[in-house]
């Protein structure tokens, strides 16, 4: 037996309510509209201990015959220990930092490969110091010069990529300047890109830590050039092909099992400069030591820096891919947003915390007031250990909604009426 048709009854009745409805939502439309929940705004980024190094007390109990230092953790930036930081000073060649993080990053932009050829200018082959002895005229391509930085610390070859990078010495060393303020590195200048003796060339442990912090985990890339231990590149001169022998100046790569690189630094004035990385299980330590009287203290050092570093610090991170639940709309053009997280959490704990306890809490409303913009936030996950927070990431609106107008209530409206008649009349 076929499904009985039942006729719409009162469609007079519905038609009135519908005008009657319609005409108090347009009312409706033109009140006041209440503030949003939340706006985005630059101030509101939060991912804690994501951010650029900040002080923190010292340890007595880790002394240095440097004349600054300080030891932080790469993905944080979490100060750990620090002596004397902000105290300018020359850095000598761990000045290369910042001309191999200008050199990734216009690798990264595309601007040539690394297999494009850099011919030495007279000014580049000039350079007194660590050098290749690149000649006049030679090229060498753009990764065997970035291994003369990285491994043998050439002057040359710094002075060489700059020009090739920005057309000369004194554009890219402007280009070093505007990227250290860019970093926060207040309370550096340079004077020329490879760390020769110059007036005013000066900066600080701290700044260095945070150009180098940049390099390693933007450019994981340099790790491959400044953990080489040996290598070699051939020049082609004008009397021939010869093959010259490239030996790291960092050797600290051999007398540390987790070190990962970075440079090395030394002048008469600086005395012994470095900044190293060092890797073990999930952590990467970063150690800068500046004015250090001799090779031998430096190394003792930064061995038992990177001991205590290790020793004391346990990394926490959670990539926030887990799902997040919509949140309703109120008077929207949709009944709820979708959400995301603003990034991964780290936290560094150096107080022998058992991370595993971590609990993370999400703090949303029930409901937010349209109108929504993509990227507001809305709320914000909050990490835990024994009722200690250790930081927060923010939760974001993942798309806009507009606030619902008349139109959009009619639409509504007309889609229940019309779901409501067919119910009534077959029961669907």
């Amino acid at each position: 037996m076929s499904a009985p048709i039942i006729k719409h009854k009162n469609c007079k009745h519905n038609v009135c309510f519908l005008f009657l409805l319609s005409a108090m939502l347009l009312f409706h439309s033109f009140a006041p509209l209440r503030v949003a929940f939340a706006t985005s705004t630059a101030s509101s980024r939060n991912v804690q201990r994501d951010t650029a190094l900040s002080p923190s007390s010292t340890d007595d109990s880790l002394e240095t015959s440097a004349k600054s230092a300080i030891l932080i953790e790469a993905q944080t930036g979490t100060v750990i220990f620090e002596k004397n930081a902000d105290e300018r000073l020359r850095p000598a060649s761990v000045t290369k930092i910042m001309t191999l993080l200008l050199i990734f990053e216009a690798l990264e932009k595309q601007q040539f490969q690394l297999q494009d050829l850099v011919t030495v200018s007279e000014h580049a082959a000039s350079m007194g110091g660590s050098q290749v002895f690149l000649e006049p005229g030679e090229t060498q391509s753009v990764d065997d010069m970035i291994k003369c930085i990285s491994i043998a610390s050439a002057n040359d070859a710094s002075v060489a990529m700059a020009e090739f990078v920005a057309g000369s010495e004194t554009a890219f060393v402007d280009q070093m300047n505007i990227k250290a303020q860019a970093l926060g590195m207040k309370n550096t200048t340079f004077k020329n890109c490879c760390g020769l003796e110059a007036d005013g060339h000066l900066t600080t442990a701290r700044d260095i830590a945070l150009m180098s912090r940049e390099l390693l985990t933007k450019h994981p890339q340099i790790r491959d050039y400044c953990t080489i231990w040996q290598d070699s590149i051939t020049h082609e001169t004008k009397r021939g092909s010869s093959e010259f022998g490239l030996t790291n100046t960092n050797k600290f790569l051999k007398q540390y099992p987790y070190a990962t690189g970075l440079k090395t630094g030394y002048t008469s004035l600086a005395k012994y400069c470095i900044s190293a990385s060092a890797a073990k299980d999930s952590l990467e330590l970063i150690t800068v030591l500046m004015a250090e009287p001799d090779i031998s203290s430096r190394v003792n050092d930064l061995q038992r820096f990177m001991d205590y570093g290790f020793s004391r610090c346990a990394l926490y991170e959670d990539a926030n891919t887990d799902p997040l639940p919509k949140l309703s709309v109120s008077h929207g053009a949709s009944e709820s947003v979708a959400l995301s997280y603003e990034g991964s959490m780290k936290y560094l704990d150096v107080n022998g915390r058992d991370l595993s306890s971590v609990q993370k809490e999400l703090s949303l409303p029930d409901s937010i007031e349209a109108p929504v913009q993509k990227g507001d936030i809305v709320g914000k996950a909050i990490y835990t250990c024994n009722d200690t927070v250790l930081g927060t990431v923010n939760i974001r609106a993942q798309e806009s909604v507009e606030r619902a107008n008349f139109m959009h209530y009619l639409q509504l409206l007309t889609r229940q009426l019309f779901h409501n008649s067919c119910y009534s009349i077959y029961g669907l």
